[in-house]
């Protein structure tokens, strides 16, 4: 079965108008209910929130609005790369100190090495739902940052009830796939950490969404080999690797349904793929940059880093 492809837009009377790509390429209106779900926001709340974020008749919008965002870290080699690449920018000392381990050692520094709990279970924080703008928002810098980092993540969203799930119920429950952007204020995301809680400005002030949301038929056997690219200023500079995941899609919303009822409509982040971040390859956002982030098969977003 091939995948289909789902996006909304804002019709003439500034309502939305969910459509569906057919073989021949045109797009054509379907049931907002196409995702398998009945969506719990009003359609007048979800016009007015596309009407607030500067969406005119004919603009592409969220293909969904989430219920909810769990973010995860699946790839050990994004946490290494991540955790190498902040201190050599905010840690200069201790970056000495690393490469020369590693250098000697030829091993990975034991700091930059994830927890053992990430070993044992798929780990993940909550943030912020409100917060998604669609592909083609211009975006800016929190006053409270100088380090305004993206992170490209693959993304689903679930279609059905959930509770106390097998990994293969789980794995069935996926709705829809979405590329995922989340943006990230680096200087701010350890100090918050070290706090004892999880991220919080350094996070929920935005992220970003594709405009097409693609059905899983053929995603899900093959979403580990998508070819993914990251572009700044219309240059090449970071192809993420989706190979290796610690736990598979189905681990990961089982893991969050013990005890816990999950509801149709919940988005969940596989967390960055490695080399999916600007902190990885020492490529930081800038005023006046353009970020295009692609995951093949299953969309893109580009923005424009306002200036400050």
């Amino acid at each position: 079965m091939e995948n289909m492809e789902i996006r909304r837009v804002v019709a003439e009377d500034r309502s939305l108008r969910t459509e569906a790509r057919d073989e021949d390429g045109i797009w054509q209106p379907v049931k907002p209910d196409v995702l398998g779900y009945e969506s719990p926001f009003r359609p007048e709340w979800e016009a007015e929130a596309a009407a607030r974020q500067g969406a005119k008749p004919g603009d592409v919008v969220l293909p969904f609005q989430p219920l909810s965002f769990r973010d995860f870290m699946l790839y050990e080699g994004h946490y290494v790369g991540a955790a190498r690449g902040f201190v050599n920018r905010f840690r200069p000392r201790i970056a000495t100190v690393a490469r020369g381990f590693e250098g000697i050692s030829r091993q990975t520094f034991p700091a930059f090495r994830p927890p053992k709990r990430w070993h044992r279970e798929p780990i993940y924080y909550m943030s912020n739902a409100q917060t998604f703008v669609p592909s083609g928002t211009t975006v800016g810098f929190p006053a409270y940052t100088s380090a305004l980092d993206w992170e490209l993540e693959i993304g689903f969203v679930l279609k059905e009830p959930l509770l106390d799930a097998t990994s293969h119920d789980a794995e069935r429950a996926i709705g829809a796939f979405v590329l995922i952007n989340d943006f990230s204020a680096r200087d701010v995301q350890i100090p918050e950490q070290n706090s004892g809680f999880g991220p919080q400005k350094a996070k929920h002030f935005l992220s970003s969404m594709s405009g097409v949301a693609v059905t899983p038929d053929e995603i899900l056997p093959k979403w580990t080999t998508l070819s993914a690219t990251v572009e700044l200023n219309g240059e090449v500079v970071a192809r993420p690797d989706a190979s290796k995941p610690r736990w598979r899609l189905g681990d990961m919303v089982a893991h969050a349904s013990r005890g816990e009822r999950l509801r149709p409509g919940e988005l969940f982040g596989t967390g960055t793929l490695v080399g999916g971040s600007g902190m990885e390859i020492g490529r930081w956002l800038r005023p006046g940059d353009t970020l295009r982030l692609r995951i093949d098969g299953i969309g893109e977003v580009e923005h424009c880093v306002a200036q400050r």
